[in-house]
């Protein structure tokens, strides 16, 4: 028998904020790739570099991309924690269960 190191209602709550933040990264993820221009705002963009290579738009592409892929990898993380959150859950039901 394992022992859940999280109790029910906490392992849901992780498990439902997890899904959300798959959905909501994987999507910002999708239009960082698409250089969506209201997110033009949130690129890390160095002036300096950016004038040095003479205000060129591939600077800034290269940084859609980036923050794209970092996107992708937070989901990745959130599905992680998602899965841990629903084993964490299933152990909780479960031995509820054999408990009564």
């Amino acid at each position: 028998m394992t022992v859940p190191c999280c109790g029910p209602k906490c392992s849901a709550f992780c498990a439902i904020i997890s899904f959300w933040g798959i959905i909501m990264l994987a999507l910002l993820g999708i239009f960082f790739y698409i250089e969506a221009p209201a997110l033009a705002e949130d690129l890390p963009i160095d002036e300096d570099v950016w004038a040095a290579g003479n205000y060129n738009y591939t600077y800034v592409s290269d940084l859609y991309k980036q923050v794209a892929v970092n996107c992708w990898i937070a989901t990745g993380l959130y599905g992680a924690t998602f899965i841990f959150s629903c084993i964490m859950l299933k152990i909780n039901l479960r031995s509820s269960y054999s408990s009564s």
